[in-house]
């Protein structure tokens, strides 16, 4: 087994896991963004969300949800941000489906999802949504 997610996940690699259920395993990101980064992974390997079924997508966001109150309490934060890089384009390094929460204090110095894009958008709004619809009963 080589993925890195995996091997925490089976116990071979050490991690400082702060939570584990049927969903997944949590623990603190090596290269953090903030105290209390946490990287929730799915028990199944998946490469993206896409790739995970029904059930283990469901009990990896019920994980998630039970660890972001507690995740941003452990250290102090004002709020939290909870994100998925999802596939190679978006910046996911590790193959291997995982949910980032990062906690979140005002003016650290890092900005809201919408100052990670540059606007450009060439489609109107109804082609982008008819396209998804369409994509979505495919």
């Amino acid at each position: 087994m080589s993925c890195i997610f995996c091997r925490i996940v089976a116990g071979e690699i050490p991690a400082e896991i702060v939570a584990s259920d049927d969903g997944g395993v949590a623990f603190l990101d090596l290269q953090p963004l903030a105290d209390g980064h946490t990287l929730i992974v799915p028990r199944v390997h998946a490469p993206s969300i896409e790739a995970l079924d029904a059930t283990a997508s469901d009990r990896l966001f019920r994980l998630v949800r039970r660890l972001a109150d507690p995740v941003r309490r452990a250290v102090g934060a004002a709020g939290s941000t909870i994100g998925i890089n999802n596939g190679e384009a978006t910046g996911q390094t590790i193959p291997h489906v995982h949910v980032h929460i990062v906690p979140r204090w005002p003016d650290d110095g890092a900005g809201s999802i919408h100052t990670i894009f540059p606007r450009r958008t060439s489609r109107s709004l109804a082609d982008v949504a008819a396209a998804i619809r369409k994509a979505t009963a495919e």
